[in-house]
């Protein structure tokens, strides 16, 4: 694996870095789906990046590729268009992210014609406000054929929204819902490549997260997987890396050289992820999934406590998780739930 410059279609490469130390083996446990929405709902969305219940019962899907969100009731019955595709106020166009709220509002993070915006809505596509950010250079992370652009993630916490742009020189910041900065949290973190803004931007991208029992967590999309964890003040409390036989093969791809730009070219590091999606449960456990279909799990102290994997229709790679109030576990693709407590160990 090597570093890539994007660039109107070319391509520059680098060296790649050394090999990990192996790490030994965790038991796997095989999480199987025990409910979700009906097949021939799930077969009228396109690509469904985020999946959420509210406490109410009903579901809010985002999916990507139709620029839509959807709500269902807890019947699972009826699905309806709540968000449609566009750039005006109250639509939605390259959506990125879905978080809920409580009372079962939800924010949506899309990027219209490049610019990342926030708005955030009642179950019934009432647009309830909204803002844009300021432009900045995406840091160039890639989700597999998705490369973000605008906002590369955002929680909604009811009151506020936590959204990483390392280009602002912090991990991440919270902002009102009328768009301005209350705090940041956390600095950016020595790359060796400090000096090269675009890859240190990079590789500082990842997922700000609430923890349901005080504080927040930050995990880092790309680079040496690791996270954060930060009290309810900001204050860094612990880091820890993430580390497992999963990653060792991905870890010794790792690029430690980039290639110089052309001044002008207009050239950003092309960066592919270590870590897909993570959440964090009602006991504030992390759940961190990784690229490859294998979830760690750490406890609130930070150690690893599981390693898991998904199967519904097959093994899963989540491309998001969210944690209900009653502890189940929804994951896209597929929109399927999951019982964290009830597994199967491999043999």
């Amino acid at each position: 694996m090597r570093g890539l410059w994007l660039a109107a279609g070319a391509l520059a490469l680098t060296a790649a870095g050394p090999a990990p130390a192996t790490q030994p083996a965790r038991p796997v446990e095989t999480l199987t789906a025990t409910g979700g929405l009906p097949a021939h709902i799930v077969g009228q969305f396109r690509e469904p990046i985020g999946f959420a219940v509210t406490e109410s019962g009903d579901y809010v899907v985002l999916d990507r590729r139709a620029h839509t969100v959807y709500a269902v009731d807890r019947t699972t019955r009826a699905v309806r268009r709540v968000i449609q595709i566009g750039f005006e106020e109250g639509r939605v166009l390259d959506p990125a992210v879905l978080s809920l709220g409580p009372d079962g509002f939800f924010a949506v993070a899309d990027g219209p014609r490049g610019a990342g915006r926030v708005q955030y809505f009642a179950l019934d596509g009432t647009r309830l406000g909204g803002f844009y950010l300021t432009r900045l250079r995406s840091p160039g992370v890639s989700l597999g054929p998705f490369t973000v652009n605008g906002i590369e993630s955002m929680q909604f916490t009811g009151q506020s929204f936590l959204i990483n742009r390392p280009g602002l020189s912090t991990l991440f910041s919270e902002y009102d819902n009328q768009g301005q900065i209350e705090r940041h949290v956390g600095t950016l973190r020595p790359t060796g490549h400090d000096a090269d803004a675009a890859v240190h931007q990079a590789l500082n991208a990842g997922l700000p997260l609430v923890d349901p029992t005080g504080g927040f967590l930050f995990v880092f999309h790309s680079g040496r997987p690791m996270f954060q964890k930060y009290d309810a003040n900001g204050t860094l409390v612990y880091e820890r890396h993430i580390e497992g036989p999963e990653l060792d093969a991905a870890i010794n791809a790792l690029p430690t050289q980039w290639p110089a730009r052309e001044p002008g070219a207009g050239q950003r590091p092309l960066v592919e992820p270590l870590v897909r999606a993570a959440a964090v449960d009602g006991e504030g456990r992390l759940w961190v999934s990784l690229m490859a279909p294998v979830t760690y799990v750490y406890d609130r102290h930070g150690e690893k406590v599981r390693t898991v994997q998904f199967q519904a229709a097959g093994i899963l790679s989540p491309a998001s998780l969210f944690f209900a109030a009653d502890g189940r576990l929804l994951v896209t693709p597929g929109c399927y739930e999951f019982d964290p407590r009830i597994v199967n160990r491999e043999p």
